[in-house]
């Protein structure tokens, strides 16, 4: 792609955020885009919602599960940008109309007191994190799930340039010291309207949600990018993606590991 086109892409993805409309495919309009395009296309949104007076909170990875992983034939995860817009806490209500087709997943959040990017290990990830705590993804998607014509799904690339298909995340009260917890073993019974809708533990991340943290801090190395002190990492979803529409409420039990509500109106 040209970085016109690159530019292009990201202004239609912003335009489709700030309009609730969703675009088509990108992996069919520019069908020989790679993963670092698609990247560059999400940087690009970056620059211009810092240009607006975002700040970035921290970072999300996604596609950790092997299942996911080949529903889209790929075997890395990918990853998003966090910003303070999208910060709701336990209790909220998300305003009608916010989203276009929200889902939510469970997830383990890594709050960093160090920086980290490049070669790192699970001990130096752990010694850099402050504490964990319960949380919810929201998921949201600016690129239709799949082309009407044709029937062909979103591809990695469509997801990376959609930021991940990040809309927001939901802190639980909790926080632990990071050594506390087996995180292999956390998990969370989610209901939907007061029925379980799913349940799942935190190895279905990578085997370990900390593996997520090394995978995220190589990738951002790459990138010249790093996790920055303060900033939360959403470690990724050990559970499948719930559909919220309105009056939606959502109660994630992670039993003595806290809970996490939110209702969508």
């Amino acid at each position: 792609m040209t970085p016109d086109q690159i530019a292009a892409a990201a202004g239609a993805l912003l335009q489709a955020e700030a309009t609730r409309t969703q675009i088509g495919l990108i992996s069919l309009a520019y069908p020989d885009i790679t993963l670092d395009e698609a990247y560059a296309i999400q940087s690009a949104q970056m620059a211009q919602k810092l240009a607006q007076g975002r700040q970035i909170i921290g970072w999300k990875i996604g596609l950790t599960s092997k299942a996911m992983q080949d529903a889209l034939g790929i075997d890395t995860p990918d990853s998003g940008v966090l910003y303070d817009d999208m910060l709701f806490h336990s209790g909220d209500t998300v305003p009608q109309g916010r989203f276009i087709q929200p889902r939510i997943e469970a997830e383990i959040a890594f709050v960093l007191r160090e920086p980290l990017s490049g070669e790192v290990t699970r001990d130096q990830v752990l010694a850099a994190t402050e504490s964990v705590l319960p949380a919810l993804e929201i998921l949201d998607t600016r690129i239709l799930r799949a082309d009407p014509a044709t029937g062909q799904p979103r591809r990695i690339f469509d997801t990376v340039s959609d930021n991940a298909a990040n809309a927001g995340i939901v802190l639980g009260a909790a926080r632990h010291a990071p050594g506390a917890h087996d995180l292999r073993w956390t998990g969370a019974i989610v209901k939907r309207n007061g029925e379980v809708v799913a349940t799942g533990l935190g190895a279905a991340v990578l085997d370990d949600p900390v593996t997520g943290l090394v995978w995220l801090a190589r990738r951002m190395g790459q990138y010249g990018q790093r996790i920055e002190p303060g900033q939360v990492v959403l470690s990724g979803s050990f559970i499948g993606p719930v559909e919220c529409p309105p009056g939606t409420d959502i109660d994630a039990d992670f039993g003595d590991f806290g809970r996490v509500r939110i209702h969508f109106a």
